[in-house]
């Protein structure tokens, strides 16, 4: 299996999509034969560590030799050598790049740790992967409402008269005969299963129907074990819930990161790994199917329900997720005019995404209002109800790319700002996902109060305690409204018990948020550094331009909003008083503002309940008007005018 990595020009291989390796000079070799990768590959618990040999072509990075292999690292840009977070320990000498020093200690450097993606393979290696947080906190419910129950799926149980030389109707026209409600269409399937299942039976049999078609015969009463399953398939987490369908209740939920994460954290870097290199397209869609199955057999387990019984899937991704899953190349999303191949992709069965469930199965597609507001922000307008409320409110599903929807109970507009991956860790010092160890809440005051995931040593900070640190920040006066920090005398007037962590990592200005211990460094602390004060400021200006416009649009001032909904994860634990504060929202009452969920979670299992929300989901495509904000000359000045606190 290892030695079927292909042939490829050595010299050009530096990432996912054979990029020159950034940061560092390539090692000489002739790119002959092949060296071997021994990987510890660690996990959480300790039982679950295992041990991985692979032989891959001389001057392949650490990194892509992992990928290639199917041994996922961190990472959130792809393998650029921009987010730091593809961390390993590699035995022996290796070179130290720049990006390198700025992620390790001293110490670390010496016991080996270097950034797998700028580590070229030149001789065998032995490399120590610490463990992937493969289950980050995530919203997995969210805001919805409450729906007649009305299925797709549908069983009907019948005991059917036996056939007899009086009465020789065929197989089918006996069972059609008897379900006098439903009108169904047999596939071919069904009717392979149709004379068995009859007559092992007695002729007593339950049809399953999901709309109008017949998918199976089952033998006996089974009309109590209908189950369905709604997925958001998010970019950087996966969540899945599994659906009692004769109730309308939950029976298991589990979530997951994205298995595509080692292309990069965010679309536009997936995007690019199929630019780059043909075959991303088959390993990405393999990742997305492998998450699904993964996710699938999981909440089945938990739930303790047979895959069989299985029959419906309900998808709510954003327009390139849905692409990737589907093996579309998603090159045309990522340039201009952003074109996607469809607003509405077809239905399928769920084997074909590698899902184990009923063989008939299908799986069923939000549509998109464009190529980046997907299906998954139209599964969280349904749950929300943004076409049916008559108050004016702002829809905010706050990620790498921020969707954001505004109504004033007739008009529903929508657009999509570029927020960076700041909100995900990525691009920040000491970022992390939100995982045990990260900062989701920062207080500041005589001391330096912090809520970490987990209650365990902070290891970094998450998307929530950064914007709970810079708002903070600038409450205390530490920075200024240009997101700058105040000189040192200034830092002892407005904040003297502070003032003392104010200090430099290098040349950069950083605040100190924990010491792990009282005389550590600077460098060995978790810390926010001037440069991550500036990714946020450009996420959060992007983000309150989208907003901005479209209120402006509709002639709507920012104190005529009545409710605001925070979408997503990290909506979900967003501080509303810190996003208020630095501008990321509009200046309202806290109690106006509502941590949403998972709202596109929500939106799917709707659509499994209730054939009538999900056409109402096909019609919102044609009541929201899409704003595109690149398009706008004024964007620019715009976005400027928001940059400050």
């Amino acid at each position: 299996m290892t030695d079927a990595v292909p042939d490829v020009d050595l010299d050009a291989v530096g990432r996912e999509g054979l990029q020159t390796t950034p940061g560092a000079g390539s090692a000489t070799h002739d790119g002959t034969g092949r060296v071997g990768l021994s990987f510890t590959v660690h996990d959480a618990d300790p039982d679950r560590t295992t041990e991985r040999q692979v032989r891959v072509p001389p001057g392949v990075t650490v990194f892509d030799a992992a990928s290639w292999n199917g041994i996922a690292i961190d990472s959130t840009c792809g393998g650029h050598g921009t987010c730091h977070k593809c961390k390993v320990r590699i035995d022996g000498t290796n070179p130290v790049t720049r990006h390198d020093v700025r992620t390790f200690t001293r110490e670390q450097l010496d016991d080996g740790w270097r950034l797998a993606c700028l580590v070229n393979a030149t001789r065998d290696l032995s490399v120590d992967v610490p463990p992937l947080t493969t289950r980050p906190k995530a919203a997995t419910v969210g805001v919805g409402r409450q729906v007649i129950l009305r299925p797709a799926v549908q069983k009907r149980y019948v005991e059917l008269d036996e056939p007899t030389l009086a009465d020789q109707r065929t197989d089918l026209a006996r069972l059609l005969d008897a379900i006098d409600d439903l009108e169904p269409k047999p596939d071919l399937h069904v009717l392979r299963r149709l004379p068995a299942a009859l007559r092992s039976a007695d002729f007593k049999v339950t049809a399953v129907v999901v709309d109008e078609a017949l998918i199976d015969v089952e033998p006996g009463d089974t009309t109590t074990t209908q189950h369905a399953l709604a997925v958001d398939l998010g970019t950087t987490t996966v969540v899945a819930t599994l659906l009692d369908v004769t109730t309308g209740t939950p029976v298991a939920v589990a979530s997951m990161l994205n298995r595509q994460q080692p292309f990069g954290g965010d679309v536009i870097t997936r995007i690019s790994a199929t630019m780059m290199d043909p075959d991303a397209l088959g390993r990405l869609r393999t990742a997305a199917c492998e998450t699904l199955a993964s996710l699938a057999t999981q909440v089945c387990a938990e739930g303790g329900v047979d895959p069989a019984t299985v029959y419906e899937v309900a998808l709510a991704g954003n327009a390139t997720m849905t692409a990737l899953a589907l093996g579309i190349d998603p090159e045309p999303l990522g340039m201009a005019p952003f074109v996607m191949s469809a607003a509405q992709p077809p239905d399928l069965l769920a084997s074909e995404l590698g899902l184990s469930l009923h063989p008939r199965a299908r799986v069923t597609f939000f549509p998109a209002l464009g190529a980046y507001v997907g299906g998954d922000i139209v599964a969280g307008m349904l749950a929300t109800g943004m076409d049916r409320d008559k108050r004016t409110r702002l829809f905010i599903d706050v990620g790498t790319n921020c969707e954001i929807v505004v109504s004033d109970g007739d008009r529903i507009l929508a657009t999509a700002a570029p927020a960076g991956p700041a909100f995900e860790g990525g691009a920040i010092r000491c970022g992390m996902r939100a995982a045990d160890g990260a900062i989701e809440v920062v207080t500041l005051g005589e001391s330096v109060e912090l809520g970490v995931i987990g209650d365990v040593e902070p290891r970094g900070l998450c998307g929530s305690g950064l914007v709970d640190a810079v708002a903070e920040l600038v409450r205390v006066g530490m920075l200024d409204m240009s997101g700058r920090y105040v000189a040192a005398e200034v830092a002892k007037e407005v904040a003297p018990a502070l003032a003392d962590r104010l200090t430099y990592v290098g040349q950069e200005r950083v605040f100190i948020l924990h010491r792990p211990t009282p005389d550590a460094s600077p460098e060995e602390c978790v810390v926010l550094s001037q440069r991550d004060v500036r990714e946020l400021q450009f996420a959060k200006a992007a983000i309150s331009t989208g907003w901005s416009l479209l209120l402006e649009e509709l002639q709507i001032e920012h104190r005529d909003v009545q409710q605001v909904l925070l979408a997503g994860s990290f909506g979900s634990y967003l501080s509303a008083a810190s996003a208020v504060r630095i501008g990321l929202v509009p200046a309202l009452p806290v109690l106006r503002i509502v941590a949403a969920g998972n709202v596109a979670g929500e939106g799917a299992k709707m659509a499994l309940l209730s054939t009538r929300e999900r056409a109402g989901a096909r019609t919102l495509i044609e009541e929201v008007t899409y704003v595109e904000l690149s398009d706008r000359a004024d964007f620019n000045d715009r976005f400027v005018d928001q940059l400050s606190f």
